[in-house]
């Protein structure tokens, strides 16, 4: 990767885009669209096609068909596995390409986004390729006289709505398990970033993948998405995204069909620093990537720093110090640090979280104002607030923006309390090092994932999930194949 190949990239034009169904392209029905404005430079460079519940139904009936012929949930497992490497290997030729149309969207840095997008999700297809012809059915240990047998089914159509952080990666979380298994998607993308995914469905089509398996439809989440989570064919949703979003999604799901519903609602993420740590320095360092890259729109964010009292001010002063040092700037230049926020109403949404902290109380140590406005591109400064009383807003809600909270703790139970205080429970961290104190933690933090003297680490073979509001259900590992199958038990007379 060179900084004149991303430069070249950059200036590719795009053209509008349609909706992908049925293995082709094809205009809303109403012909209606919608603008991309690239966060960059806040600069139109791309149309959408805007969805209407007649497109999402077209899809969802063009998924079921392709299912019932069988052309892909019936075929030979080994078959659909030589299609899934196809995929993930024309992901990684395409890769720098595919990164900076990405960036262009929604402005994560060139660096971070090579990796986090197409390497990621060309590496979630290989995973799941590699994993779909191990995954069988069993043999109950029923008396001798009958045989119990339990199969694995697929469940038929998907609906995957993704939101705009990491579209390729979190919508290959989603596409992939599901095709390993024999269903057919339709995916809805974020209005804000759906680029990539069109491509993403252009090329699962170019390596084999069959009409209509998967369908790509984008638009208004108030219309595009609301169509597909009350469809009455779509038999299980599977979401990334808010917590107001996902409450509407399980409500459609009672008034159609009562489909599953999948749910990965973000969190309020406590990162733990104990005066025991093996290096304070390391972890102020490591924990301001874990809070301000990608300018803190990571579902994982440690946007909560406990930090115990004797450390607090030293520990505090070095992680501003990081902020201070981040360079933020244009996300297509390979020396950025973070880039633009996705877009001037979530740039808005963050500015009203950093007036409610200082309204509330809370000390300004770095940041708190928007940067960069000559650019006409979506900046803001990593942003450190002391002192966060437990109660206040910035302590219990989610910014998903370049916000940290600092809350000083006296003890380990109080460090617990104040990790737990919340509705949410998707990611945690805990600096110590005391491995008993390490281990007794990573029990008593009530969240889908505890990291212990890092941030952020995960690949494919462990499971991502929130307790409590961050959600239910998994993405990535073996497990997340749980939520694409149906069992079915054959209990035969010997």
């Amino acid at each position: 990767m060179d900084q004149s190949s991303i430069d070249a990239l950059a200036q590719a034009p795009v053209g509008p885009q349609g909706l992908f169904i049925g293995g082709k392209w094809v205009s809303a029905m109403g012909g209606a669209s919608l603008p991309v404005t690239s966060p960059i430079d806040g600069r139109e460079f791309a149309q959408i096609a805007d969805a209407s519940a007649g497109d999402v139904d077209l899809a969802v009936k063009t998924a079921r068909a392709a299912f019932q012929s069988g052309v892909w949930s019936r075929a030979a497992p080994a078959e659909r596995k030589k299609v899934l490497f196809r995929i993930a290997e024309a992901i990684e030729r395409e890769a720098l390409a595919l990164a900076v149309l990405g960036v262009r969207d929604n402005g994560t840095e060139i660096s971070m986004a090579l990796k986090a997008e197409p390497m990621s999700a060309a590496g979630t297809f290989r995973y799941y390729a590699e994993a779909l012809d191990k995954v069988g059915g069993e043999i109950a240990p029923t008396p001798g006289n009958v045989l119990g047998l339990i199969h694995r089914e697929p469940v038929g159509v998907v609906g995957a709505i993704v939101p705009w952080n990491f579209p390729m990666m979190i919508g290959a979380w989603k596409i992939a398990p599901a095709l390993a298994m024999g269903n057919s998607v339709v995916l809805k993308p974020s209005e804000v970033a759906s680029l990539s995914l069109l491509r993403l469905a252009e090329i699962c089509a170019e390596c084999g993948l069959p009409d209509g398996v998967l369908n790509v439809v984008t638009g208004a989440g108030a219309t595009s998405g609301e169509a597909l989570g009350l469809h009455m064919d779509v038999d299980v949703l599977v979401f990334t995204g808010s917590g107001g979003v996902g409450r509407r999604l399980l409500e459609y799901s009672a008034r159609s069909n009562l489909k599953r519903v999948y749910l990965e609602l973000g969190g309020k993420s406590p990162n733990i620093v104990f005066a025991d740590a093996p290096d304070l320095r390391q972890a102020a360092k490591v924990s301001a990537a874990g809070i301000f890259r990608n300018s803190g729109q990571v579902c994982v964010a440690g946007s909560r720093l406990l930090v115990e009292r004797s450390v607090h001010e030293e520990f505090a002063g070095m992680l501003a110090e990081e902020a201070r040092a981040m360079k933020i700037g244009n996300p297509l230049k390979l020396d950025t640090q973070a880039g633009a926020i996705s877009s001037e109403a979530q740039l808005a949404r963050v500015q009203h979280f950093v007036e409610k902290a200082q309204d509330e109380g809370g000390a300004l140590l770095a940041g708190g104002e928007r940067i960069l406005t000559e650019t006409g591109g979506s900046y803001y400064a990593p942003t450190i607030f002391d002192k966060v009383a437990p109660e206040m807003t910035l302590a219990r809600e989610e910014v998903f923006g370049p916000v940290a909270a600092i809350t000083p703790f006296d003890t380990e139970e109080d460090a617990v309390r104040m990790a737990n205080g919340t509705d949410f429970g998707l990611a945690s961290a805990v600096w110590t090092g005391n491995l008993s104190r390490a281990h007794r933690m990573v029990r008593a933090i009530d969240a889908g994932v505890v990291h212990v003297n890092t941030y952020g680490g995960a690949d494919n073979t462990v499971p991502l999930g929130g307790h409590r509001q961050s959600g239910n259900g998994h993405d990535k590992s073996l497990h997340a194949l749980d939520k694409y199958v149906n069992l079915k038990t054959a209990w035969i007379a010997l």
